[in-house]
């Protein structure tokens, strides 16, 4: 039984950046792949970078951290935009754009835990914890209903509002407004998504209880 949902829904704020930034995407993409670099290059250029952020973040250079996160986020549209370009986007390109994107926050938040673990801060330590378990959520409950035939791409905080909240509130040294952000919605986003998916399988009567 099919029990992708055909309805159409209504367009995310990623979406709605994909669109505004399109003509400036496309010629940087284009030239790119011109000069030979790959969609795959890009999206490993943006995991080291991440690196480098979490470390700088990790011995408490929180602002210059940010500047890091802030210049790597574009490399996520870049490599997409690539792809898109080449006619042709390879499914191990998917799997590695969507496998680096978790590693390279998992990489941002385990820098801030080892920030606040050495200031003995066991409430921020919990946040970060929690932080952490939303953000892999969100994307793992897309991931695992897409699989059971339900396409959902909404919710309040997806990856692209993660991304600029880490980076405005790095740059601005609020490191605990990032966590604190990130701990509370993005776990609500998690069961936001859930809600999706249980409001799609009553509708096509694939609910038990």
């Amino acid at each position: 039984m099919d029990h992708t949902l055909n309805q159409k829904q209504p367009a995310t704020f990623t979406d709605i950046l994909r669109v505004r930034f399109k003509n400036v995407l496309d010629p940087i993409g284009a030239f790119l792949n011109k000069i030979g670099v790959t969609p795959n290059m890009i999206t490993m250029l943006g995991l080291t970078g991440n690196v480098l952020a979490a470390l700088l973040i990790a011995r408490g250079q929180i602002v210059w951290g940010g500047v890091v996160v802030l210049l790597m986020g574009p490399l996520d549209a870049v490599d997409g935009t690539m792809a898109r370009l080449r006619g042709a986007p390879t499914r191990f390109g998917g799997v590695l754009d969507s496998v680096v994107d978790r590693y390279s926050e998992l990489l941002i938040l385990g820098g801030l835990l080892i920030y606040f673990t050495g200031l003995q801060d066991s409430l921020s330590i919990l946040l970060t914890y929690l932080a952490a378990a939303g953000s892999v959520l969100v994307s793992y409950v897309k991931s695992r209903a897409e699989t059971a035939g339900f396409f959902i791409k909404g919710g309040l905080l997806t990856r692209v509002e993660r991304y600029i909240i880490t980076a405005l509130f790095l740059l601005l040294n609020q490191p605990m407004i990032v966590i604190w952000v990130l701990a509370v919605l993005a776990n609500f986003t998690a069961f936001q998504r859930m809600w999706l998916v249980r409001k799609m399988a009553v509708e096509q009567k694939d609910l038990i209880s």
